[in-house]
């Protein structure tokens, strides 16, 4: 079965996704017309032309040569002249996201989708605050009517995976109009899946590790060419319950899945193959942009193993390409944000298949939650309990006081954090009930009574406070096929433009080694690099990272592991491979904990939607100052000099 992943090559490159050279050359203007260019030709070509065409036969030794961004984004657009059919994305941007440009914000440490626009969080500000303040000359009985609001907090629920899945809870219609929302954003019908909030990306994992009968189903195998906090923490779990965890490995430097061993791990040798256990696919990764073939789901799935899908690194829209009703996986993740540029703390989202829950075994869950909406400022319950009765106490000025003093922590619970794994420990404001652990059944923590509909692109339909999701309304506006094209552009300039810097010596050591996929048609927005100086010693990533935020750009760090040498890089092996830790222990290690602990720290970059050139640009000029041999020591000075902490690394 192919990839759906990729077009077949006996088909035409797809709503003119390469640049235009490719189909418009000079000797194809004719009236006679010549066959089209297949799919795998324009992608060759594409990655042929990038490489040739940006910044030919040139190389930049200092960071004062390098074209200025009027002039490279003149070069950028002639080479990829279909960019400027994106200049929604520009519009967009301008109006609903201008705290960026504002803050002359350059946003590369996460990636995900966002729920909410900065033009909607700040107009909502506005009206709490007048709404607030309006609330002083009235009183209790006479309550401000304060509806459009989108705004939630997370509140915890006690209990089991199985038991909420089969029963049900008890669940406002703000969250039934969420589930709903997303579920029609990601092409899942509620016919086949059950939808589940949790806590973040991480609590999602958890519950499925310890929901999954690992005592008959043995084996947990992953796909990840970085160390994950989700991942890391269903593998302790599924561990401690009896399952034995595996890895699939890649290929350095380009990190390609080694197929050979991942296929002997996957096929099963024996005619029984039901039940054989877990396997978590990512579609592609988060941290270096690789893509990994859709084949590799229907190999498990025909070798009897369950199925769970990443899809936390998902562009927007790109489960439009995903062909999950070909696939079905009997487990599915997804995390959202909230608002782009801002505090990106949040919340992540299990989907599991309803066909797939008899398999699960009933335990004691955390991190399932509900969705908790802001409240009418001074509504008070028509019922009066304690807590009511409470309210009613209060003088009008406290409420208003609290009120205010609370929106600045409740304001920012929503999607999970995707600035890297270490972002996950982050955990957002919740306000819940003491668990009890033996409690069987999955208990509410808070009902909200209020009726809320979500409202989508198409509007709200019938009765209660409409809440817009601005984002995604925008996304699914834009489409799949602009928003990809976009990135596709820009991902691919940058990583041909960090290629070029090369430092001044007569050796030419290259400034950036780049991890993973370079110039490729089908990598995705993501990039994982380091910055060598002149000597070929590697800058510490959390260097790097420190010293892009002095510049506003903000970078993350990864760690590579589950990596496979060739012999004839068995030299480079001893010395790129390190710990956790930053310690390196060469090629000494032969156990499986010591190889599990070692790799390659890296800075990565990711580009959302929003992301444009000037960005993309800003880094390129951002990491070309290394190329000076002094500059990390030039920041140490000035760092110091400006009475600031020293930076340590």
């Amino acid at each position: 079965m192919p990839s759906l992943g990729q077009n077949d090559s006996s088909q035409m490159c797809p709503h003119g996704c390469c640049p235009t050279p490719f189909f418009n050359s000079p000797t194809s203007q004719s009236t006679t017309s010549k066959p089209r260019s297949s799919s795998a030709e324009c992608r060759h070509s594409f990655a042929a032309t990038t490489t040739s065409s940006i910044f030919p036969n040139t190389r930049f030794t200092d960071h004062e040569s390098i074209p200025s961004l009027q002039d490279s984004l003149s070069e950028f657009c002639k080479v990829f002249p279909q960019y400027s059919e994106t200049e929604q994305v520009d519009q967009v941007r301008a109006k609903e996201y201008y705290h960026l440009s504002a803050s002359n914000h350059t946003c590369l440490d996460y990636i995900g989708i966002g729920l909410f626009s900065y033009y909607q969080l700040q107009n909502q500000d506005a009206s709490k605050t007048q709404v607030a303040s309006s609330a002083i000359h009235q009183t209790v009985s006479s309550p401000t009517q304060y509806s459009d609001i989108p705004f939630f907090s997370i509140s915890y629920k006690t209990g089991n995976l199985k038991t909420l899945l089969l029963h049900g809870g008890q669940e406002s219609e703000f969250e039934s109009a969420m589930k709903k929302r997303i579920m029609g954003f990601h092409n899942i019908s509620e016919n086949d899946y059950f939808m589940v909030f949790t806590a973040n990306r991480t609590a999602a994992f958890k519950l499925v590790a310890e929901s999954y009968p690992f005592q008959s189903s043995k084996k947990l195998l992953t796909v990840y060419d970085y160390e994950s906090e989700a991942v890391e923490a269903m593998i302790r779990c599924s561990e401690k319950r009896g399952a034995k965890a595996l890895s699939a490995e890649f290929s350095w430097p380009r990190l390609r899945i080694q197929s050979a061993k991942l296929r002997n791990m996957i096929v099963s040798k024996r005619k029984k193959k039901k039940n054989r256990g877990l396997f978590v696919f990512p579609l592609h990764s988060r941290v270096t942009g690789a893509r990994y073939p859709y084949l590799w789901m229907s190999i498990a799935q025909e070798n009897g193993w369950h199925i769970l899908i990443d899809a936390c690194a998902l562009g927007p829209k790109d489960m439009d390409s995903f062909g999950l009703s070909l696939f079905r996986p009997d487990f599915l993740v997804c995390s959202f944000y909230k608002v782009f540029g801002e505090n990106p703390s949040g919340f992540g989202c299990l989907f599991v298949k309803k066909s797939a829950i008899s398999i699960l075994e009933a335990s004691s869950s955390a991190g399932i939650v509900n969705l908790i909406p802001e409240r009418r400022l001074f509504q008070l319950a028509e019922d009066s309990s304690g807590t009511d009765a409470e309210f009613e106490q209060k003088s009008v000025s406290s409420l208003q006081e609290e009120e205010l003093a609370s929106f600045s922590g409740r304001i920012q619970i929503f999607g999970i954090l995707e600035k890297g794994e270490p972002s996950e420990l982050q955990n957002p404001v919740v306000s819940a009930e003491p668990i009890a652990p033996e409690s069987s059944a999955v208990e509410e923590t808070h009902s909200p009574t209020e009726t809320f509909q979500i409202r989508s692109a198409q509007g709200s339909e019938n009765g209660g406070p409409d809440i817009e999701c601005r984002c995604l309304d925008q996304v699914d506006s834009l489409g799949l096929t602009l928003i990809t094209n976009r990135t596709r552009y820009l991902i691919n300039w940058l990583v041909n433009s960090l290629l070029k810097l090369t430092h001044p010596n007569t050796e030419g050591v290259s400034l950036v080694k780049i991890y993973g996929p370079k110039v490729r048609f089908d990598r995705g927005p993501a990039l994982a690099f380091n910055v060598f100086d002149w000597k070929g010693e590697k800058v510490e990533p959390v260097l790097v990272q420190k010293l892009a935020d002095r510049s506003n750009i903000s970078l993350s760090y990864g760690f590579l592991h589950h990596l496979w040498f060739a012999d004839k890089y068995a030299d480079e092996k001893a010395r790129v491979l390190q710990t956790k830790e930053g310690g390196s222990m060469g090629v000494k290690a032969h156990k499986k904990k010591d190889k599990d602990n070692l790799g390659v720290t890296v800075v990565t970059a990711a580009l959302g939607f929003l992301v444009n050139f000037e960005d993309i640009y800003k880094l390129w000029a951002f990491v070309a100052r290394f190329l000076d041999a002094d500059f990390v020591e030039k920041e140490r000075w000035r760092y110091t000099a400006l009475n600031q902490k020293t930076i340590e690394v």
